[in-house]
């Protein structure tokens, strides 16, 4: 199966208990929107949630965005029952399940299993993608495995609010450093970006609660995307363009990404394995580096 391939330099969450803010979240233009079914929807508004999800999904004019439903996790009486009834209920209108806390590559093959027989029951001729949490210490510690688990799954996010909680971290605001010198999330973030790009899927970072707080969004951003994750969790509107803009590609280094590929090109050609590029020698291994630059803005439209 080939995975397709979708934006996400901001993944917005959205409360799936409100309609409001379902309908807001649909014009923003933003890359993803998850309808949450887990952290932001207290227990007894669980099961009405589903259905005002599925209502959003089937009639707002979402455009472009990416459309997913974070479930509750599997240890949890709701998880079965998220998955079923918004999968029966939106179709072809959902592009993507969320599945938190997961542990173990059991857990993305039992999502797998469940979403192929559904797809087959319902005739959906387009495959719902899996995108994963890891925001346990047990998920961090079987990355590997949870990565290559499915060629359904997509993409891996890394959820240090749980993690936090999981791991023992002490924090003042979730995603945030609280005086620590050097880089919190870094071992973290890297081993899961590894663990992605093994995988040929996508590497996410998650949120970061002080929406007040937009150059320190911003630098977190930066941090994720000097690793070579893809996108950050947006919790607030307000993050939405911070994310997008920093996990874009400037114009300007796209133009030269084009001209430098041209030019190895034009020099393997003539037989070269290296050229002068503006003053510098690059070979392959110039070239790979920017062909990741010039593979994100060609998916972007830049």
């Amino acid at each position: 199966m080939n995975r397709p391939r979708r934006l996400r330099r901001c993944q917005l969450s959205v409360p799936g208990s409100s309609e409001k803010m379902m309908e807001k979240a649909a014009g923003l233009g933003v890359d993803y929107v998850f309808l949450d079914l887990e952290d932001a929807v207290a227990p007894a508004e669980k099961r009405p949630a589903r259905q005002k999800i599925v209502r959003a999904l089937n009639t707002l004019p979402w455009g472009r965005t990416v459309r997913c439903v974070r479930v509750n996790d599997l240890t949890t009486e709701y998880a079965y029952e998220d998955i079923i009834e918004v999968v029966e209920g939106a179709r072809g209108n959902l592009d993507v399940i969320m599945l938190p806390k997961a542990l173990s590559a059991a857990d993305i093959q039992f999502v797998d299993k469940l979403l192929t027989m559904m797809e087959k029951k319902l005739g959906l001729t387009k495959r719902i993608g899996l995108d994963v949490l890891i925001e346990e210490v047990e998920g961090l510690q079987q990355v590997d495995a949870i990565a290559a688990a499915s060629p359904r799954l997509e993409c891996l996010i890394f959820g240090m609010g749980d993690y936090s909680a999981s791991q023992g971290v002490s924090l003042k605001d979730i995603g945030g450093a609280s005086g620590y010198p050097g880089d919190l999330w870094h071992y973290q973030r890297q081993k899961i970006t590894v663990a992605a790009r093994c995988n040929r899927i996508d590497a996410v970072d998650g949120p970061y609660a002080n929406f007040k707080d937009p150059a320190a969004y911003e630098e977190e951003c930066r941090r994720a995307m000097t690793l070579g994750m893809v996108g950050k969790w947006a919790i607030h509107p307000s993050q939405v363009e911070i994310a997008q803009r920093v996990f874009s590609p400037r114009a300007e280094d796209v133009v030269r990404a084009r001209r430098m590929m041209a030019a190895y090109d034009e020099a393997l050609a003539q037989g070269l394995g290296a050229v002068q590029f503006e003053g510098k020698m690059i070979d392959i291994a110039s070239v790979r580096i920017v062909r990741n630059l010039v593979e994100r803005a060609d998916l972007i439209g830049i």
